[in-house]
Formats: structure tokens, C-alpha cells, sequence
């Protein structure tokens, strides 16, 4: 009974591993397996499967794929995708649709049945509302936003303003990609002018005479960038070779391509490659040089080559990874739940998105909100021969950079740039330098430029016919102007045009510019902001303004107070303080030992004051005595001078010159009288006049010579002009005409070009040479020339008064000098009092009394008041003894009196000996 017990416990036992050992997981997969995306995508899951069972750690489970083929009807895919749930017991479905309505139809299923469906078709929803809507999908891709965020960044990389987006169309398709786009480049400054949608190729009878049609319809758009944002091999093999047959694919004309077909390079054929010649492509980027990628490259080239020998290619693709990684992130599911659990389909779920975080070949797989949470990184590509070559990567975490590195397992880009800054790139038809993305005027197909046949100032633009042939010939500043900018273009291309004059009004031409009827239009057109909406203009090249001109009131009377027009205020207070300055230092000075300035105090101030005003015109005749006195009058002199000229120039100007007064001072005065006005009435004037300034009476003015007539008339009180025709104008009638009230601002004249033109970049670049080296100022000299009655006429009315800022400097160097010598007068003074005071006291008045310095200069001074000298005790030197008649042996230390002629010489500055002396004795001091 034992042996029986026991041999029954080691059957079941055996029986039980037995089963444990081959229990497997059934999953399905439904995807193209006739489409070289559905290849890869079979031959991925198939390594992934096989590698999973093949390993040991995971010897409890194997998996099993049921695969299943698309099929056209979408319903037939949804009861596929029931069969493989209900009948095969699958735990899982990967789906390879291309459409998101596809993919919803099954996320349905799966919702139903709580079975986890992955797919790798992005949603047209946001990540949060899908959760709520499909929670058991799994999205293995990540926003298409980083799509379209890089595509418009190449865009505006190069500057190219309008595009044309291409598009394969089918009943299932989801044009949300294509709104995206065309907002995303909107914020980049781009239009999309046209969007090309194509039939679903396997729709079609007959998909090259329908491709041909579409694509011939693009001749007609002004864009040559194109950019398939979504496309079949298929139906883009037949898009290029029309393209090319029709010339789309030539020079000036540049293709992007998004990841649908960029990804897809490795394995197109030669004849595909030669069709794309120098296209961009956007692809996903996968790191290659790891050593799971190259094992796993071996196993897929193995498999592919025995599964599918007629593709010529067998070079995995981004297709191929993502299947792999997507079960592989299944298969890691299954071992965190173990043997009990894996049938619980919500738990799987679960551990598939919160659980998946790891390196696969396709990149890092982490997942929130059911969607890769890891922004995607894109390398561009330009086909060039049999294959294509990198110019660089794109992620939405560095922008562009040309190289990456590692940084803490990521992959980041090395000097990032919002810019592309990829120099070596081979663009259609072997152009050398950017494509412009534009329809190049050619011989058979010029640019064809609007000019304006009704101008009122022809000297801007003129049009008239030739009697001989009949031609039309355009003449003017602004024709000169543009066959100047013609010039400089050349260098880098050709630009073939035709002139056509139009007669209609201004805004009516740029109405004409904006419906398509003319690329361009040349002459004299104002920017405005509404205009800037619809038409590209190029850099001004004249500002621009809104004036009212008027005729002028000759002014001849002579003011009573004209006299003190040449200085302002400040001016001549000025030179009243430096002038009483100037006097009150020179009486200091010359009091002392010149007689002239001596007498009475009332005597005293009329000669300083006569002296220094009498300077004003050199007349004075006073002697000067000191030395600094003299530099004082020198420097005053010279200001005298300079003071008078300026002056005199000034006050002649003033009554020389006729002053021109306007007879309308402002507009408010206009509005009041609702006085009768004129204007250009082709133009934008007229409404401006009547919508912002609220006139009402306008009266149209057609040629710039009834302006004049108007006016003398008095039909009109006022003409509004822009400044450049105002500039004219009072060129030619410059004593008769003045500008009154406030200026206008607009933007300048410049020419008008089509929307997103970019010969309209080209032309500012050349406008801006012309305007530094100097060409422009020639062109206005020219055709702008100065009459020969307004030499002598001031146009404002004014001669402007001298101000003190001119002049200050003077004043300064005046008042300066006056206070040096001043001070250097006193200190000599101050000095001598000294030494006069000390022997004074030894010798003859208090030899034993102290006196303070005040009281010693103080008494010196009140000496020098006296107007006549009795007596000079004086100390005499050996030099000066022979010229006495004293006795040079004497005491050089005794005083002597001398004769009042010889004391005179005491306190003149210009003595080259030191001599010190007292005046003793006057009726009035004593």
C-alpha cells in the first residue's frame, strides 16, 4: 500500500510538471502582411516570440502568436479580431493599422472583452480622453506633435514662407494631422497655400492618370515646398515621377518627407531613390551601434531573406523594432505576474503600462497615459545617390544638433539650435545654394509686375506711350530704384519680368497683387497694416507721412523788439552777468594806480561802466595801467567779437530772409470752418481723411500741378500729402507753400509682392545695399533736385535764436580769466601791504604797536583812495640810489622821501623791481 501511495504521489506530480511546462499564452496579430511594414512587423514579433522561449528563465510560459492578415473591409478586421478572442483565447492583440479609425474599432473590442490591444498608430485624441474612452489600448508610439513640431522647424530653417502639403486620402483617414500642421506653421510665420489630397492608391482604376491630374494642378500654386505628410510607397512612386516629368522636382524646389515614407528609404528601390533626388526626410531615429540591435539585425536578415527572397532589401526598420519591443514588453508583463496571474487581463494591462520601463531597440519604453511618455528623437536625411545621407537629429528636448551623445542612458544633442544650421545638403537639380520654395520667373513665364498707370506726382512713376511703336514706356524714381535692385539680384539669379500699367487706383493694384493677377507691383505704394495681411512688402525706401501743406503769409513788418530775436532769454542774461563781472574786476584793478578810474564813487562806476560798454563796440579810450587788467580785456575783447559777428549774422538772416507763415494754422481750424480740402483721391488718403480725421469736405486732386490752382483759387484751404510727394512739392514751390499742423505716421514706400514671396526678402537685402553704398541718395538728387528759387528761403519760417549752448564755453573762459587775475591781483597786493606795513611800523609810525592783517590791508587800501600824493617815504637800493641822486653808500634799510612822480611807479604791476612805499599826507585821509 505504500509503494502504491508513493508511486501515485510521483505520477501526478510528473503529470502536473508535465502540463506546467507546456502551458502556453496565446496572443494575435493582426497586420498587412502583404505590405513591406507588415513584413517587418511579422519577422519582429516572430524574434521576440522565439527568443522568449528560447530562454530559460522563462521555462513555465510559452507564447504563441496567431497572425492574422488585413483585410480592405474594416468590419471583416473587427470580426477577426472577435474570433481571435473568443475562439483562439488570445491574451493579447497587436494591430499594425495605419488609420486611427481601424485602431478604434478594435480598442473597442478590447474594451469589450478587457483584452489589451497594441497598436502603433498614434489617436487623434489627447492621451487623457483616450484612457477613459479605450482603457485597454496601448499605444506603442508617442504624440505626432514632435512630427510636426520638426517638419515645421525645417520649414522655417530655411525661410521658406508658403507650402503646399501633401496628403494620402481614405474613407478611414484622420485629416487632424493635417489642422495640426497648418496651425503649427502658421506660428512659425508659414502658409499653407494649398493641401493636395490623394485617393487611397488600392481605390484606384487607374492611379497614375489620377495622380497626374492632382499633381498638374500644382503648376498653377506660387509654393515649391512641398510636404507629404502622409503617403504609400505606392502612391508616392507615382507622386515623384509626375512631379519630376512636370518640372516640380527641379531647381528652386525642395520636397520634405514625414516619417511614412522617410522611414521606409532603407527599403525602397533604386528607381524610388532616383525620383526623390534631393529630398529632406524626417525619419525615427534608432541606435544602431548597440550590441542588441546588431544581434538582433542578424537574426532579422536571417529570417527575412528565407520568409520574403524577392525584397531586395532586408535592413530593419523602425517597424520591425517597435513590433519587437512591443513584445517583448508583453513577454516582461507575463514574468512580473507569474503562472496564476496572467490570465487576469486588467492585472496584464496594468503591468504592460505601469511596469514597462526599459531600453528597447526602438528606444526607451516607459509608457503614461497608455502612450509612450519618452519625446521621440528624429534624424534628417537628404537622398542623395542610392541612398541618402544624415545631416542631423531633431528632438523637441534640444532642437537640431548634428551629433549626439550619451548622457544618463538618453541620447542628447551637442550644441542644440531652434535653427538647422546643416550646410551640406544636395537640393533638386543640383542647385547650389537654398532653394527659394518659389515659382521662379522663367523667359517662357516672367514676373509680371503692376505699375501704376494713374499717378498724381510722375515723378515716382511715369507712363506713357511711345508714338513710334506704340510701346509703353515706365520711367521715374522707383523704376530706376527697382532695375537698380535688378543688379544686384543678378549676381545670384536671373530675374525675368514684364511691366503692365493698370489704371485703376492704388488699393485696387494691391487688390490685383493679392487675387494672383500680377507677382509684384513697383512704384509708390505706402505700407499700411491691412495691407500687410495679404501682400509682402519689401523694405521701404522713402518714410512715409501724412502732411497738410498750405499757402504761406509773408510776414515783412519789423517788430519793435526784432533786435533781441538773435539771443534767447538765457542768452542774454548771460552776457549781461559776464559783462558787469567784466567791469566791477577791471575798476578793482585800475582804481588803485590809474588816475582815470579814480574821483568820486559816482565817477568811478561811469568810467568802469562806460569802459566795458564802450568795448562792446571797440571804442574805448581809457589807458590801461596793470598788466592784469590787460589780460582781463584781452579775453573780454575776444568774446566781444565772436558775440557781435554771431549776432550781427543772426539779426541780418532774420530781416533778410522772408518769413513764411502759414495761412491755416492746424486742422482743428479746418474742422471748425469745414473748410474744403484736396487730396490724391487714388489712393488711401481720401478714406483716411474722412474715417480717422473726420473731415468731410474732399475734393479729388489727379495731378500734382492742380494742386497749385486750387489753392490760389481757394477751392481748397489745404492739401494733404504724403511726405514724400510734400517734399516735392515744396521743392518746386517752396516761397509760396508751407507744412502746417502734425505729421502722420505710416510705414514707408516699398514695393508689394505676392504673400510669402521670398523675392520680397531678396529685394529688401538689395534696397538696404543700395541705401549704405549710397546709390538711393544719387537716385533722390536726381529725380528730386532743389529749385533754384528756394536758395534763399527758409522753409520752416524761423531763424533759429542763438542759445546759450553754443557759447557757454566763452563765457566760461571769460569769467575764469577775469576771477585768475583778480585773485593774483589781490594776492600781489596782499603781499606788498605786507612789507609796506612792517616798515612803515619800524620806521616812522608806531615802531612798537601791533596791528592785525585786516587792519594792516585795510589801512593800505584807505590810503590808495587818495586822488593826489604829497609825500613817498620809500626804501631805496643801491640800484635806484644813482637814479635819486642819493648817496649809494647809504643805508640801503633807511627810508627816504621821494618825489610824488616817482612814487606813480609804486604799484605798477609791470616794475621788474620790488619796490614798497607809503603815501603819507592827504587833506581828506588825514
Amino acid at each position: 500500500m505504500l509503494i502504491f501511495i508513493l508511486k501515485a504521489l510521483l505520477f501526478i506530480t510528473l503529470v502536473t510538471v508535465k502540463a506546467t511546462a507546456n502551458e502556453t499564452i496565446e496572443i494575435g496579430a493582426i497586420i498587412d502582411l502583404n505590405s513591406r511594414i507588415g513584413k517587418e512587423q511579422k519577422t519582429g514579433i516572430n524574434i521576440a516570440v522565439e527568443n522568449y522561449n528560447h530562454d530559460r528563465r522563462n521555462n513555465k510560459q510559452l507564447i504563441t502568436v496567431h497572425f492574422r492578415n488585413t483585410s480592405k473591409d474594416t468590419i471583416q478586421d473587427f470580426f477577426t479580431a472577435e474570433e481571435l478572442i473568443e475562439r483562439n483565447h488570445v491574451k493579447m492583440i497587436v494591430i499594425g493599422m495605419q488609420t486611427w479609425e481601424e485602431t478604434a474599432l478594435i480598442a473597442d473590442i478590447g474594451k469589450r472583452h478587457q483584452v489589451p490591444i497594441i497598436s502603433f498608430v498614434t489617436a487623434s485624441y489627447t492621451p487623457e480622453l483616450v484612457q477613459l474612452r479605450w482603457p485597454f489600448l496601448v499605444q506603442m508610439t508617442t504624440s505626432s506633435l514632435d512630427q510636426i513640431n520638426c517638419t515645421a522647424s525645417v520649414v522655417s530653417s530655411f525661410q521658406w514662407r508658403k507650402v503646399v502639403v501633401i496628403y494620402e486620402d481614405d474613407m478611414y483617414s484622420d485629416s487632424s494631422m493635417l489642422a495640426v500642421l497648418t496651425e503649427t506653421l502658421k506660428g512659425h510665420g508659414v502658409e499653407v497655400e494649398h493641401q493636395l489630397i490623394l485617393p487611397q492608391f488600392s481605390s484606384l482604376s487607374d492611379p497614375r492618370e489620377v495622380v497626374r491630374r492632382e499633381v498638374v494642378k500644382l503648376l498653377q500654386k506660387q509654393s515649391r515646398v512641398f510636404i507629404v505628410l502622409r503617403s504609400s510607397v505606392s502612391t508616392a512612386n507615382h507622386l515623384f515621377k509626375e512631379a519630376k516629368e512636370i518640372g516640380l522636382m527641379g531647381r528652386d524646389s525642395a520636397w520634405i518627407l514625414a516619417d511614412s515614407l522617410a522611414d521606409l528609404l532603407d527599403s525602397v528601390d533604386k528607381a524610388f531613390i532616383s525620383s526623390i533626388q534631393g529630398a529632406l526626410g524626417i525619419k525615427n531615429h534608432y541606435a544602431e551601434a548597440t550590441k542588441s540591435f546588431r544581434h538582433f539585425k542578424g537574426q532579422f536578415q536571417k529570417i527575412f531573406r528565407s520568409e520574403y527572397p524577392t525584397e531586395d532589401h532586408s535592413e530593419p526598420g523602425i517597424h520591425a523594432l517597435k513590433a519587437y519591443d512591443s513584445i517583448t514588453a508583453f513577454a516582461k508583463a507575463v514574468n512580473s505576474l507569474g503562472a496564476k496571474s496572467y490570465n487576469d487581463s486588467v492585472l496584464m494591462k496594468n503591468r504592460i503600462i505601469l511596469s514597462s520601463n526599459f531600453t528597447g531597440l526602438s528606444g526607451n519604453i516607459s509608457f503614461v497615459n497608455g502612450v509612450l511618455s519618452h519625446p521621440p528623437t528624429f534624424r534628417i536625411v537628404n537622398v542623395d545617390g542610392n541612398r541618402y545621407n544624415g545631416l542631423g537629429f531633431w528632438s523637441s528636448m534640444f532642437g537640431f544638433s548634428k551629433v549626439l551623445e550619451a548622457e544618463n542612458g538618453e541620447l542628447i544633442g551637442v550644441n542644440g539650435s531652434r535653427v538647422m544650421k546643416f550646410s551640406m545638403v544636395k537640393w533638386p537639380g543640383d542647385l547650389k545654394r537654398v532653394p527659394k520654395g518659389w515659382a521662379m520667373p522663367t523667359d517662357a513665364k516672367p514676373l509680371s509686375i503692376g505699375v501704376p498707370g494713374r499717378t498724381s506726382f510722375e515723378k515716382f512713376v511715369k507712363v506713357e506711350t511711345v508714338a513710334e511703336t506704340n510701346e509703353m514706356k515706365y520711367t521715374g524714381f522707383c523704376i530706376d530704384l527697382f532695375k537698380e535692385v535688378l543688379k544686384i539680384l543678378e549676381k545670384n539669379y536671373t530675374l525675368p519680368y514684364d511691366f503692365e500699367a493698370y489704371d485703376g487706383s492704388y488699393p485696387d493694384l494691391v487688390q490685383q497683387v493679392i487675387n494672383g493677377r500680377y507677382d509684384a507691383m513697383v512704384g509708390d505704394i505706402t505700407i499700411l497694416a491691412e495691407r500687410t495681411k495679404y501682400v509682402e512688402f519689401t523694405q521701404p525706401f522713402a518714410e512715409s507721412g501724412l502732411t497738410m501743406v498750405v499757402p504761406v503769409k509773408f510776414d515783412q513788418s519789423k517788430k519793435a523788439w526784432m533786435f533781441l530775436k538773435p539771443f534767447t532769454g538765457n542768452m542774454w542774461i548771460a552776457t549781461g552777468s559776464v559783462l558787469v563781472y567784466t567791469m566791477l574786476v577791471v575798476w578793482f584793478m585800475e582804481h588803485q594806480s590809474n588816475p582815470e578810474f579814480r574821483g568820486r564813487w559816482k565817477d568811478q562806476l561811469g568810467t568802469a561802466m562806460w569802459f566795458t560798454f564802450s568795448s562792446l563796440f571797440f571804442a574805448h579810450r581809457e589807458n590801461i595801467k596793470s598788466n592784469y587788467t590787460k589780460t582781463v580785456v584781452v579775453v573780454w575783447l575776444f568774446l566781444v567779437f565772436v558775440l557781435t559777428s554771431s549776432y550781427t549774422a543772426s539779426l541780418t538772416s532774420m530781416l533778410t530772409v522772408p518769413r513764411l507763415e502759414p495761412s491755416v494754422k492746424d486742422i482743428g481750424w479746418i474742422k471748425r470752418t469745414n473748410a474744403t480740402v484736396g487730396c490724391d483721391g487714388d489712393s488711401f488718403v481720401k478714406d483716411y481723411l474722412r474715417q480717422v480725421l473726420e473731415l468731410q469736405n474732399i475734393k479729388n486732386i489727379s495731378n500734382q500741378d492742380d494742386y497749385p490752382k486750387e489753392l490760389e483759387n481757394g477751392n481748397i484751404k489745404a492739401a494733404f500729402l504724403e511726405i514724400p510727394y510734400q517734399k516735392i512739392f515744396l521743392r518746386e514751390h517752396c516761397n509760396q507753400y508751407v507744412v502746417a499742423g502734425p505729421n502722420y505716421r505710416f510705414g514707408g514706400l516699398a514695393f508689394a509682392f505676392q504673400k510669402g514671396s521670398p523675392l520680397a526678402r531678396d529685394v529688401s537685402e538689395a534696397i538696404l545695399t543700395l541705401t549704405q553704398d549710397g546709390t538711393l541718395n544719387r537716385l533722390e538728387e536726381h529725380w528730386f533736385a532743389l529749385s533754384k528759387n528756394c536758395d534763399n528761403v527758409d522753409p520752416t519760417g524761423e531763424t533759429e535764436s542763438l542759445t546759450l549752448g553754443s557759447f557757454w564755453g566763452l563765457y566760461l573762459v571769460s569769467g575764469a580769466t577775469s576771477t585768475l587775475c583778480l585773485l593774483f591781483y589781490v594776492y600781489h597786493l596782499f603781499r606788498k601791504s605786507r612789507q609796506l606795513t612792517g616798515a612803515f611800523r619800524d620806521n616812522i609810525l608806531h615802531p612798537s604797536t601791533d596791528q592785525s592783517l585786516w587792519t594792516k590791508t585795510a589801512g593800505i587800501i584807505g590810503y590808495n583812495k587818495n586822488d593826489k600824493p604829497t609825500v613817498t617815504l620809500r626804501r631805496v637800493t643801491s640800484a635806484r640810489a644813482a637814479g635819486l641822486g642819493l648817496d649809494e653808500r647809504a643805508d640801503s634799510r633807511k627810508w627816504h622821501l621821494v618825489s610824488p612822480s616817482d612814487a606813480a611807479q609804486i604799484y605798477d604791476g609791470s616794475s621788474q623791481h620790488p619796490q614798497l612805499a607809503v603815501e603819507l599826507g592827504n587833506s581828506r585821509s588825514n
